[in-house]
């Protein structure tokens, strides 16, 4: 097997199997800038290279992703710099976090993610918008940005395809609803659940199964899928979003929320689920 170190994660290729590691744990393998840029960076060193077939997203540490890097003095430098120019992170939040996600969703090669533990905010992305999610009976996910930041969601909502049921989507992204992996293959959120012990193999098998396949067949069969769904309006809405998101940013009583945890040191999954005493 042969590993890069792309510095936040790090990118295996085992025969037709290439993995994306994310490999940030003292940051929850947040998504900073960083992280984001070497994960397209990894996606690109797959899509060039013929012999990969599937590629696997996992993570090292406790959990999958926490989402967006937040606290701890972290800041995205696209947002200092959009700042600086417009007073706005219109530009920066879609360099950051549209463009890259529909990256992923875009990728030609079938993809599987291996979660564990949380899977929260734009977590959730690299989580559920591969192609097949396999996670393990510890996981969770959770968009806690409706009660927790005072934002719509995030910047790409995928909640309504990967629901595709109203209801379920507004309870979840109006109530910060934290749903369980057990929960989550019941509405179809994923493909299987399996013990935390047996998830590496199991996502190794189920791999491994689909990469017998020739890879132009792959492919072909993911862009007719991906197609239909992008016929129902899939890749307009995710744009939408992030226009819904810079419009919203600004909004006076959405920003005394933020300003308000921010004084008392509330992260949103706490805030959302009443936790920091207000």
């Amino acid at each position: 097997m042969e590993t890069q170190d792309l510095g936040p994660l790090l990118y295996e290729v085992d025969g037709p199997v290439a993995r994306i590691v994310l490999n940030d744990p003292a940051r929850a393998n947040s998504q900073t800038s960083e992280m984001v840029h070497a994960f397209d960076d990894a996606l690109t060193l797959a899509d060039r290279d013929y012999t990969v077939k599937v590629v696997v997203i996992k993570a090292n540490g406790k959990g999958f992703s926490a989402g967006h890097a937040a606290g701890g003095g972290y800041t995205y430098p696209e947002f200092t710099e959009n700042l600086l120019h417009w007073e706005s992170v219109w530009k920066a939040q879609a360099d950051l976090f549209l463009w890259p996600t529909l990256r992923l969703w875009e990728f030609r090669k079938p993809t599987i993610a291996q979660v564990h533990g949380y899977a929260l905010g734009g977590g959730t992305y690299w989580a559920l918008l591969p192609d097949m999610t396999i996670a393990a009976d510890d996981a969770y996910f959770q968009m806690p940005l409706v009660q927790g930041l005072g934002f719509p969601g995030g910047e790409t909502m995928i909640e309504p395809w990967v629901f595709m049921n109203w209801k379920r989507t507004y309870e979840y992204l109006y109530t910060a609803q934290t749903i369980t992996a057990a929960e989550a293959l019941e509405v179809g959120m994923v493909n299987r659940v399996v013990s935390r012990d047996d998830l590496e193999a199991t996502v190794d098998a189920l791999a491994a199964d689909v990469a017998r396949a020739p890879l132009s067949t792959l492919m072909a069969t993911k862009q007719l899928v991906k197609r239909a769904w992008e016929l129902m309006g899939m890749r307009m809405h995710l744009q939408m979003s992030t226009d819904v998101m810079a419009v919203t940013a600004k909004t006076s009583d959405a920003m005394a929320v933020r300003a308000a945890m921010a004084a008392r040191g509330v992260r949103p999954r706490q805030h959302a689920a009443g936790d920091d005493d207000t």
